[in-house]
């Protein structure tokens, strides 16, 4: 079971990387303000939501202690990054605004699961 666990972990990192990723390609382009979503940070978002359940139920079922309310914080953040970049992925532009609160909340969600134990 640790294995498995463990390749979803890196699974969820991968999510997460795409995310980020996509997110600092656009950084330039958003000072410029002609960002916008790409494709890797929807799937990337999509990604760490579907490994994400994966990995609350291997632990659960391996009889892991799960932080309940991180994992919602964690879910919660990540519903909000998914609305946005599903909503305006096929916009040429985003605003400023939308675009940065994705970057912030994917920055936050890194800092959650890394620091809160």
């Amino acid at each position: 079971m640790g294995v498995l666990i463990d390749l979803f972990v890196g699974l969820h990192i991968i999510g997460i990387a795409a995310l980020l990723g996509g997110f600092l390609t656009q950084m330039k382009a958003m000072g410029q303000g002609t960002a916008r979503f790409v494709p890797g940070m929807l799937h990337g978002a999509f990604t760490m939501l579907a490994t994400g359940v994966i990995l609350v139920g291997l632990n659960e079922a391996d009889d892991h202690h799960v932080n309940t309310i991180k994992i919602g914080v964690k879910l919660a953040l990540l519903i909000v990054i998914l609305g946005l970049v599903y909503v305006k992925r096929d916009d040429e532009k985003v605003e400023k605004g939308a675009f940065g609160l994705v970057g912030l909340l994917t920055m936050a969600n890194i800092f959650i699961a890394v620091l809160w134990t």
